[in-house]
């Protein structure tokens, strides 16, 4: 039996037993805390409304208890100090040096009509960091455009020329941007796969704003060389860069909160873990040959291309026999997060009917146990939010049927000699809110105890009153969104289920915030349903209604809330004084420092005086804009006659009536045919009207 074999048998009897355990753990509290609610229930669960609410608080007691569990073992874990199957530990001393010259890597940033300047100030930044270890020759940077934006993407072109003109990256760095958007992001991935997977034994998949640090990217290069039964190796990432006050509570959270539950989630999960679809390396061959996403049969939005690709293709990794692991202690990993509530659930919308699709995939043959539960926990985390408006439902029509309906005595048809008696034990309800409340917050007391008392490094979040504080003012705020989120995921969850698929929206990435109008938009309907809810609850049981007014009156207060937390004065004022401070705002990672460089670095010269946003009106006069876009466009099929005469009358439109009478979809049909733009760009410059010519920027 060779090393990797008995690795394998290692680490696959522990998670056996680790997952017993979690599921007794999991089991037994559920069922003891759902007879406890049966009994605080007048009739014990015996009318269909309290069986109801009964089965409905059992599922989302254990789902809440998975997330506890997981940051109690990730607590132990960390606090004992003993990595077991930790991966970096077997590259901790060893030098930075991949010795196989033929082990080259990849590294994908798929885009998708994104901030261009945003975009290349990350990839300067991953060359130079990957240069200073002295292993870049090892890697290649792929940029894979899928951006529909005719401005953004003669944007990216000239960018990325620039960029490896300024960075000597020529051969370091690609760009290819997809005509076809087949099957989003995943799509992007596969052509690559494609064309060049061969060429590469790896390859790192961001996201538009992922960063990670050339030290981070080469020990993840060497793991993966010393493990070769491993196809995946996920980072945690950690959020950064954002100011507005949702995105510092976040980054907060997650830099606070995420090394106990990826200590946790690692134990539990060891070679089963999950890939979060960026800032992950994966082998590439067998990801080839196993990972090729089907498209789901049939129509409506549970069908057709899987979305949410990045939880099936882990499954499918682990089902050819290669696992998948989470790197939970692996630093100089970094993501952004939405900037706004409402972009964090224009975001959840598409994620909520990926996830949804894992209901049609859970059976699917060959798969193992562990990731069967992962999609069941992807359905979870947006469909526990329509359970808990059930929940939330069933109880009021409960408290209001409580007052409303006399009591039934003598339930029973048969004749009784003692009557029934609702009765109510309030020394069960505050015992199972008391477990319900530990179960919540008590990681959040451990967080707090282990930075201080453990890792000592309660000074990186500002010190130890401020961290307490920074926690609570997280645990508030958490309160206030809990109840808007339930509200819109519920009704995404309802959306999909009913058929109405969503789009492939673009993520904001910087801190603009919602305005009043946008807030009033999206969230007045809450602040109606809330006020409704609470006519109705406090005009029949006023006592029900204040158990029910922290609920209430956040959504009642949504349209401030998702105003005022969008604030980037708010984030910085709490920054200033120290509150909500995350390491890296203490001590900048030297990546981050490079980034805010490359970000602050002055624009290249160019000789026209057009905005760099105005892609295309640069690429028809821009004799050098417009040599650069023809030379990418590697193929070009010899247009029809009716398509060559549709295309005509758009160039004819756009000499008669300027660029800005075009739509983005001419533009593009334009964009693609390099003998229809070079004319254009002729008789641009031929055009002898002043005001037609200053259309174009020639004044």
């Amino acid at each position: 039996m060779n090393v990797q074999e008995n690795r394998e048998i290692k680490w696959t009897r522990s998670a056996s037993w680790r997952r017993i355990i979690l599921l007794c753990l999991i089991i037994v509290p559920t069922i003891t805390a759902s007879r406890y609610m049966a009994g605080v229930l007048p009739y014990k669960g015996g009318t269909p409304i309290e069986i109801g609410l009964v089965v409905v608080f059992a599922i989302l007691f254990a789902w809440i208890s998975i997330g506890f569990w997981t940051a109690m073992l990730g607590f132990l874990v960390l606090l004992k100090q003993k990595k077991s199957f930790s991966l970096t530990s077997d590259i901790k001393d060893t030098p930075l040096d991949i010795k196989d010259p033929e082990a080259k890597t990849a590294i994908l940033v798929p885009i998708y009509n994104e901030d261009v300047h945003r975009v290349m100030a990350g990839v300067r930044t991953t060359l130079q960091t990957l240069r200073n270890t002295g292993q870049d020759q090892n890697f290649h940077i792929f940029i894979l455009s899928d951006t529909t934006d005719p401005d953004i993407w003669v944007h990216e072109e000239t960018a990325w020329y620039e960029l490896c003109r300024e960075e000597e990256a020529f051969g370091s760095v690609f760009y290819r941007h997809r005509k076809s958007n087949v099957k989003r992001k995943s799509g992007n991935v596969a052509d690559f796969c494609r064309r060049w997977g061969k060429s590469y034994r790896y390859m790192i998949v961001f996201d538009a704003d992922s960063i990670m640090s050339g030290v981070t990217m080469v020990r993840m290069v060497q793991i993966m060389e010393q493990r070769p039964n491993i196809g995946i190796l996920q980072t945690p990432p950690a959020a950064v860069n954002r100011q507005s006050l949702i995105s510092r509570v976040q980054q907060f959270a997650n830099r606070a909160y995420g090394p106990i539950f990826a200590a946790g989630l690692h134990f539990w999960v060891l070679g089963d873990a999950q890939y979060w679809g960026h800032n992950a390396i994966i082998r590439v061959e067998p990801f080839m040959e196993h990972c090729q996403l089907p498209r789901l049969p049939g129509k409506g939005p549970l069908s057709g291309d899987i979305l949410s690709h990045d939880f099936v293709e882990a499954a499918l990794m682990r089902r050819a026999g290669y696992g998948v692991w989470l790197a939970y202690d692996m630093e100089g990993s970094y993501e952004e997060t939405p900037p706004t509530l409402l972009d964090e659930l224009k975001r959840d919308r598409r994620w909520c009917q990926g996830n949804l699709q894992h209901l049609r995939l859970i059976f699917t043959r060959g798969l193992f146990p562990v990731h069967r539960a992962l999609f069941i926990n992807g359905v979870m985390s947006y469909g526990s939010a329509f359970l808990w408006l059930l929940f939330l439902v069933l109880s009021s029509i409960e408290a209001i049927t409580e007052v409303i309906i006399e009591p039934q005595y003598f339930p029973s048809a048969e004749l009784a000699l003692f009557p029934e008696w609702p009765v109510w034990y309030p020394h069960w309800a505050i015992t199972l809110l008391g477990s319900t409340v530990l179960i919540l917050f008590l990681p959040k007391v451990l967080t707090i105890l282990y930075i201080t008392f453990v890792e000592k490094k309660a000074h990186q979040f500002g010190g130890f009153i401020r961290l307490c504080f920074s926690v609570l003012i997280e645990i508030v705020l958490s309160t206030l969104l809990a109840p808007i989120r339930m509200i819109f995921h519920s009704r995404f969850v309802v959306m999909t289920l009913a058929g109405r698929a969503t789009g492939w929206g673009t993520q904001t990435r910087d801190d603009r915030g919602t305005t009043w109008g946008d807030a009033f938009q999206y969230h007045i309907g809450q602040t109606l349903l809330a006020a409704l809810w609470g006519t109705l609850l406090y005009e029949f049981n006023p006592s029900f209604f204040w158990w029910m007014s922290p609920i209430l009156g956040a959504l009642f207060f949504s349209v401030p809330i998702s105003a005022l937390t969008s604030r980037v004065s708010i984030g910085k004022a709490l920054k200033r004084n120290g509150i909500l401070l995350t390491p890296e705002e203490k001590n900048l990672p030297l990546e981050l420092k490079i980034l805010d460089e490359k970000m602050g670095a002055p624009l290249s010269y160019t000789p026209f005086p057009l905005p760099r946003e105005q892609g295309f009106v640069r690429a028809v006069v821009d004799p050098t804009v417009l040599a650069l876009h023809t030379s990418l466009i590697l193929r070009h099929r010899i247009a029809s006659p009716s398509i060559r005469r549709r295309r005509e009358d758009i160039q004819e439109k756009a000499l008669l009536y300027g660029p800005e009478s075009l739509t983005q979809k001419e533009k593009m049909e334009l964009l693609r045919d390099p003998e229809q733009l070079k004319e254009l760009h002729q008789r641009v410059w031929r055009i002898p009207e002043w005001e037609r010519a200053a259309q174009w920027g020639l004044e």
